[in-house]
Formats: C-alpha cells, sequence, structure tokens
C-alpha cells in the first residue's frame, strides 16, 4: 500500500513540515553525488567521496556510543541522513501527506518539539531492542522514527480521515482507507517484521516512535481541541 495523500485538509500552512523535508533533502544530496557518480552517470570526485564518508562517519548514530554517553549530537542528526533514494523518498512521502494535518492542530513550535521528541523516543526504542555487541555497533540513520511518532499522533487525532492509497493486487488500484486502517495495518507490519526477524531496518525505533506519538499528542489535547473548534467543514479529529 502506497500513500497518495490524505482527504484531511489543513487549516494553515505547513511551514514546518516543509523545512523538515528541504533539510532532509539537502542533507542527502552529497549521497546522491555520489552514488551517480559510482554509476557513471556523474564525473567521480575524490573530495566528495571523502566528504560523504565523514558525514556518515560523525553524523549517524551509533548505539555503543549513545550507552557510552559519547557522540549524543547524533541522536538528531542521524534522523536527517538517510541510505539511499528509497529511503528518503518513502520517508518524505509520509511526511508530506501526514505532517500537515499533526503540525496543523499543535502549531509549529510545539509540532518541532514533538517530532525531534518522537525521534529521540524511536532512537532509544532501538537501543533497548538491540541484544547482542555486533548489533550496538551498527550505525543507524534516517527520520523514519520521528515520522512514525507523527504517524501516532495522526492516527489518535483523525483515525476517520480518508488516505487515497495506490494498491498493487493483481491491477493497480487507488482506493480512499480509513487512516485507522491504513496506519494500523502499517503499524501491524512493523511488528510482524520484528518477529519475523527482518534485518536492515530499525523496526523498533518505528514501533517505539508511533507509539511515543500516539502517547505525547495528548501532552498537545488543549491546543488540538482549540483547533477542533475552529474546524466547522472537516472531520473533527478524536483526541
Amino acid at each position: 500500500m502506497i500513500p497518495i495523500r490524505d482527504e484531511n485538509r489543513s487549516q494553515t500552512t505547513p511551514h514546518i513540515t516543509r523545512i523538515l523535508i528541504l533539510v532532509n533533502a539537502i542533507a542527502f544530496i552529497p549521497l546522491l553525488y555520489y552514488t551517480l557518480s559510482y554509476y557513471a552517470l556523474l564525473p567521480e570526485d575524490r573530495v566528495m567521496y571523502l566528504f560523504v564518508e565523514s558525514l556518515y562517519d560523525n553524523f549517524t548514530m551509533v548505539p555503543a556510543d549513545i550507552l557510552q554517553a559519547k557522540n549524543l549530537h547524533t541522536l538528531l542528526t542521524s534522523m536527517f541522513l538517510h541510505a539511499d533514494i528509497f529511503h528518503i523518498g518513502g520517508n518524505m512521502l509520509f511526511l508530506y501527506i501526514f505532517g500537515d494535518n499533526v503540525e496543523d492542530a499543535l502549531g509549529h513550535f510545539r509540532y518541532l518539539l514533538f517530532y525531534l521528541v518522537c525521534g529521540l523516543a524511536a532512537d532509544f526504542a532501538h537501543i533497548l531492542s538491540l541484544t547482542t555487541l555486533p548489533e550496538l555497533a551498527i550505525p543507524t540513520l534516517g527520520a523514519s522514527g520521528a515520522i512514525s511518532g507523527v504517524l501516532g499522533a495522526y492516527i489518535v487525532m483523525y483515525p476517520k480521515a480518508k488516505i487515497l492509497t495506490l494498491l498493487l493486487f493483481r491491477l493497480i488500484w487507488i482506493v480512499p482507507i480509513p487512516a485507522v486502517v491504513f496506519l494500523g495495518f502499517w503499524f501491524l507490519l512493523q511488528l510482524l517484521y520484528t518477529s519475523l526477524g527482518v534485518g536492515g531496518v530499525a523496526y523498533w525505533a518505528h514501533i517505539g516512535g508511533f507509539v511515543a506519538g500516539m502517547i505525547m499528542i495528548f501532552a498537545f489535547r488543549k491546543k488540538a481541541r482549540m483547533h477542533i473548534k475552529s474546524e466547522s467543514s472537516q472531520e473533527t479529529p478524536l483526541i
């Protein structure tokens, strides 16, 4: 299931969501250049290679370092780095579709704080899920933990909002699916992947971020309720 857009219009311009997408995109440019040069689509650049290597060495999060209280800045910086075009593309698509309504409900500053704290919660959920020393030495990166928090907030506030979804099952289908179904199914998939031991993705970060978002949104309920009262043409969020 691939989300295309939601039918839940926001009342304000999602400045923070757009800035987050822009920052992630800018941070990805060096890796994109390096990737294209690797496949001979752009001239090879040794300086760019060293820059990308340094960028990812210094700003991805290594769980073992965090447990030793080293390089704590990487808890935040790792949220703005991605491994490849599919990684950043999927993350930014979800942030673009679901972020504007959560930002609309919380306000710009509260939303930014909410996003970052959800990302931190996801980081620690991932660290706590690791059981071996080799796992603790593997760097992690990506915005999906923080974005999962946004999804958790969305499912609480807008469970009946329709998500236009692309389904690839024999034929190509575009169908509206309630957010509670779409995001609930997404969350169950994360749980399934952890039980199957599918590697390469920090699924516990997704789970931790999502749960944190569902819980933390209640800390902003006063702001959200004020927002609900001002909406006359939209579906009332439930919080």
